[in-house]
């Protein structure tokens, strides 16, 4: 078989694909060590939202936290984990998907697909939240601290 231009030309598109996939996952993989400790952080964040965790929230934010929701409305550290750890609602699902993670000195930005299930109480009233949300973290002391939320409707 000769290959000339045209089946090359062909190929091209494929060849395209399956490059941009293999770099694609090296990048997934090329986490920094910082980052993975952020993403180790977000994930407790996540845990501790689901399980209406006060304390474990508390250490995880900032005093300076900013905290804003997808209707706008913006609470400080205090205000939301009074919020997020009351007993009016619960969580059925939570869900981070596509974690997006990039460091740039003390700082961290990032980027997730925020998808939940809630139940109101006493009623029982389902209900499903579908958010982008960006987070600002912040190394303070050593430690990686939730500085700012915020969170657009999908």
């Amino acid at each position: 078989m000769s290959i000339n231009r045209r089946n090359l030309a062909g190929c091209l598109p494929a060849l395209g694909l399956l490059t941009l996939g293999f770099l694609r996952a090296g990048a997934a993989y090329a986490m920094s060590a910082e980052e993975e400790a952020v993403s180790k952080r977000l994930e407790a964040f996540r845990a501790a939202q689901f399980a209406h965790d006060a304390k474990a929230l508390g250490a995880l934010c900032s005093d300076e936290l900013s905290y804003s929701h997808s209707d706008a409305h913006i609470e400080d550290k205090a205000t939301f984990i009074k919020n997020a750890t009351a007993d009016t609602s619960k969580f059925l699902s939570l869900e981070y998907k596509d974690p997006w993670i990039r460091v740039v000195g003390d700082t961290a930005i990032v980027r997730f697909h925020w998808v939940a299930e809630g139940e109101t109480i006493p009623d029982g009233k389902k209900s499903s939240t579908n958010l982008h949300i960006l987070m600002i973290w912040q190394k303070q002391a050593g430690e990686w601290k939730l500085l700012a939320r915020a969170a657009t409707k999908l």
